[in-house]
């Protein structure tokens, strides 16, 4: 049964951290002994790879958006970008050697907005994948970010060629005055127009994104928005909450402290939820649903939780066992300008810039949190198996305070460690609880930019 906000003493509030990867890029410094890809990637299985390009261009900036990326691309900034990633592509596959046998099990493009790129711009971003680092997009599922402006039909007939499987358009409001509240001004018509392009280009899966909280938004307009995607059919939905971030364009609004829009996003939250799971779909974390017999996205035989990942792009981020790296990070528009231009001139991509190490207790937390944040939750005796001890020995008072909650899923099975409904309702209090006193204070430290 879902219980109101606060009925717990000292109940964390349920928006305080989107957990999409662990440890935070807020935690991730410069890394002084700058070490090489080679001997970062020797010792490591590289036959389940993940592959990520980053796209850093968008045709406007959302007023809630903190990802890395700036508006427009001018004086051929994007062919120069390019240019730089396809040097980045050539040192980090020279760098996985030639040794050990080296697999992508799943690739993504991703910003920013991948398709602000021109159609041969998008071809050539294919071949820096295929010809650089030896990826087959046609023989993995490929995920590509896209949005209502860019979403053309040549565009997307370049990417149902080269092997896209999976379609990602924020859509963000189907209201037109929540979508100038949000400042990201676009027209409904434009947005199905853009979906109708979508369909038409026959790419498997379709994915849009909602956002609930938005200022002025009504149960009322947000179960209408649901109603207008749902008319499409998409394989996927994702449903976000709104956050107000430092250097966004809607970080003057002082509302993250607002018990009063916690409970609206809460309320928003969970009649978004009933309305999909009572259309079919399941719901696979707090943010994804999938719509019952559609096809699974995700890589048979590739497990976030310990198998690696090259990230290619300025914004992207790499992981092996024992670090996370990356590149420089920022929010404000005149900082990310000077790290692009920085990208772009860079010509040795042979070593690792800015990163986080990753030792066995930072391991232990990630898995259980790219696990239990699931649906479907943590096979315990696979974490016993990778670490050697029941997650409760190491756990146990975080997840006892889960338990006095009603987070966790009593009625799962004894080797399932899985969250119960109002558990995946607070995920975005549940995950931060889990981060190490070292991570808190180095996010805490770090100042935005």
């Amino acid at each position: 049964m879902s219980r109101p906000l606060g009925t717990f003493p000292n109940h964390p509030r349920p928006y305080q951290s989107y957990v999409y990867a662990y440890p935070h890029k807020t935690a991730y410094r410069p890394l002084e002994d700058r070490p090489s890809l080679r001997e970062l990637w020797a010792a490591e299985r590289k036959d389940m790879l993940s592959l990520y390009l980053h796209i850093p261009f968008c045709e406007v900036r959302c007023g809630f958006c903190n990802l890395f990326t700036r508006i427009g691309a001018p004086d051929e900034l994007s062919t120069r970008y390019l240019d730089a990633l396809d040097r980045q592509a050539s040192a980090v596959r020279e760098a996985l050697g030639d040794t050990d046998p080296v697999r992508f099990a799943a690739a993504a493009f991703g910003g920013g907005t991948p398709t602000f790129l021109t159609a041969d711009e998008l071809d050539r971003l294919c071949d820096i994948a295929e010809k650089r680092t030896g990826a087959d997009l046609r023989a993995v599922p490929l995920s590509v970010e896209t949005s209502p402006a860019t979403a053309t039909a040549d565009r997307l007939a370049v990417l149902a060629a080269r092997g896209a499987t999976r379609l990602s358009i924020g859509v963000q409001s189907f209201d037109d005055r929540e979508a100038r509240a949000a400042v990201r001004p676009q027209r409904r018509a434009d947005v199905e127009s853009a979906l109708a392009c979508i369909r038409d280009a026959r790419i498997p899966v379709l994915n849009i994104d909602l956002i609930y909280g938005i200022h002025g938004q009504t149960p009322l307009s947000w179960r209408s928005s649901l109603d207008a995607a749902l008319a499409w059919e998409p394989e996927e939905l994702y449903l976000y909450p709104l956050y107000v971030r430092p250097l966004t364009g809607l970080g003057r609004r002082a509302q993250d402290g607002d018990n009063a829009w916690d409970a609206q996003r809460l309320r928003l939250y969970r009649e978004g939820r009933d309305l999909l799971l009572d259309q079919g779909y399941e719901q696979v974390s707090m943010r994804m649903f999938r719509r019952a017999g559609a096809p699974s996205h995700a890589a048979d035989d590739h497990a976030c939780q310990t198998d690696g990942m090259i990230g290619l792009g300025c914004g992207a981020r790499s992981y092996t066992s024992s670090l996370h790296y990356s590149f420089d990070y920022a929010v404000d528009m005149h900082q990310i300008r000077g790290i692009i231009d920085d990208y772009t001139e860079t010509k040795d991509f042979s070593r690792a810039e800015v990163g986080r190490r990753v030792d066995e207790d930072e391991a232990r937390r990630r898995h259980l949190l790219q696990s239990l944040l699931q649906a479907g939750g943590m096979e315990i005796s696979g974490y016993r198996e990778r670490f050697g001890h029941h997650p409760a020995e190491v756990f146990g008072a975080e997840l006892d305070r889960f338990a006095a909650f009603g987070w966790l899923d009593e009625a799962a099975s004894p080797d399932r460690l899985r969250l119960s409904a109002d558990g995946l309702a607070y995920s975005d209090a549940l995950g931060p609880e889990l981060f190490s006193p070292d991570v808190r204070a180095a996010m805490a430290a770090y100042e935005p930019k």
